[in-house]
This record gives structure tokens, C-alpha cells and sequence, in this order.
């Protein structure tokens, strides 16, 4: 997946200035894809020169002014073509997994002390997207109601389950993982033998 996608993807469901994307990868986009403001505003305006968003200048007040980006059929072309690509190879990165390749050489109270702090946060977002999950379900996201304005009302159940079912993924994933910590936990408070020095 890549950023560019993910706007347009965001910018298919309603127009957005800069501040209000940033202000969705810092929130709840940030549970599938995170990005930081230095790279929305320099993405968004490569992508209105390819001319996959378009934006508008409006003024608020005096002095205050904003532009509003909104994908163009030629953006709208582009995300769905992009749907359509196979995946390709994935890379794993996980800072977790590197640590636990080397737990052997860590003092194992900061080893647990790592791995519980990981439990705590795991528990958190789950809480997190479980209640997000619930809300796409109810169709109560402001995202969610913005885009199905625009879709048969037909597929409206279909949709919201589609992205309900992401959260899914997230939750299970996270459980997966806590328990594979509380495993490590366990692994970690086997008998060791004693240090040689």
C-alpha cells in the first residue's frame, strides 16, 4: 500500500484540506497507515500536478485561507487500478520480533518489562478498534456516512462490513499477538543456567 492510495482513497469519500487528511493519519487512519504532516502536504501537491486530486483555494474570513482537495476521475482511475494490482512481496518489519530474536543476551527483567508494556498497549488498541469497529457497523463514522451519500443504498450494509472486517483483522491480530507475548513471558522465566564469566 502506499500513502498516495490511501488519500485518495480518503479524498473518494469527501473533499479535505491538508489539516483535516493529517488530522485523519493521526487518528484513526493511522491504525492501517501511518503518516506524519511532512509527508501529506508535499504528496498532496504531487498529486494535483499528475492531476489525480484537484484543489480549491477558498478564503475564510479576511485573511484566512485554505485549499480543498477532491480526487479527479483521473485519480478516482488510478485508485482503482491500483486495487486491482496484486500485492507483491511484503516485507515484515517489527521492532518486537528483532528484540525477541536477541532477548537471550537482556537482562530478563527488562526483557518482561518490554514485553508487558507491549501487552498493555496491545489491550489498548484493541479496546480502540473494537469500538471503532462497532461504530462502522452502526454506520456512525463521519467518513462512513459521507461515502455511503454517494453509493446505492443497496450496498451500504456490504460496505460498512467490508471496513468493519479490517478492524477485525487488527483485533485478532493483536489478541494472536498478545498471547505469543505472554508465551515469550513464559520462555523468558524458564531456568537459566548460570552466567559463565
Amino acid at each position: 500500500m502506499s500513502l498516495q492510495h490511501a488519500v485518495l482513497g480518503v479524498l473518494e469519500a469527501r473533499p479535505m484540506t491538508g489539516y483535516e487528511l493529517t488530522q485523519m493519519f493521526e487518528s484513526t487512519a493511522r491504525w492501517v497507515w501511518a503518516a506524519p504532516q511532512s509527508q501529506i502536504y508535499p504528496l498532496l501537491k504531487k498529486l494535483e500536478r499528475e492531476g489525480l486530486i484537484e484543489g480549491e483555494d477558498q478564503v475564510r474570513g479576511e485573511r484566512l485561507r485554505r485549499t480543498v482537495y477532491s480526487i479527479t476521475p483521473a485519480g478516482l482511475e488510478d485508485l482503482r487500478e491500483w486495487l486491482g494490482q496484486d500485492l507483491g512481496k511484503t516485507s515484515p518489519r517489527d521492532p518486537l520480533l528483532v528484540k525477541a530474536l536477541f532477548f537471550d543476551m537482556a537482562d530478563p527483567e527488562d526483557a518482561r518489562r518490554v514485553l508487558e508494556a507491549h501487552i498493555v498497549e496491545l489491550r489498548h488498541c484493541i479496546e480502540l478498534w473494537s469500538v471503532h469497529r462497532d461504530r462502522l457497523l452502526a454506520r456512525d463514522t463521519e467518513l462512513l456516512r459521507e461515502r455511503l451519500l454517494r453509493r446505492d443504498p443497496a450496498d451500504h450494509e456490504r460496505i460498512a462490513r467490508l471496513k468493519a472486517h479490517v478492524f477485525d483483522f487488527l483485533i485478532d491480530s493483536a489478541a494472536l499477538r498478545v498471547r505469543w507475548v505472554n508465551r515469550t513471558i513464559e520462555i523468558l522465566e524458564c531456568d537459566r543456567p548460570a552466567e559463565i564469566h
